[in-house]
């Protein structure tokens, strides 16, 4: 299952790095790509979107499902 995510409050490579972690410490992600440049992530796996989003909140940044 793929999950797509709009990421609010990256401003640099630290910021996509720690968001990248933390979506890739979810239980059940198999990958996690995230775009600096357009604020967006990708993930594969069985985890819930609540829990993608609870993670990147976690990390101090704003998350939502990509519409």
């Amino acid at each position: 299952m793929k999950t797509e995510l709009s990421i609010s409050g990256m401003t640099c490579g630290h910021c996509q790095a720690a968001v990248t972690k933390a979506l890739k410490d979810v239980p059940g992600v198999q990958n996690a790509e995230v775009n600096l440049q357009d604020g967006s992530a990708t993930v594969e796996g069985d985890a819930s979107a609540q829990a993608l989003i609870a993670a990147v909140v976690e990390e101090g940044y704003g998350a939502q499902i990509r519409q």
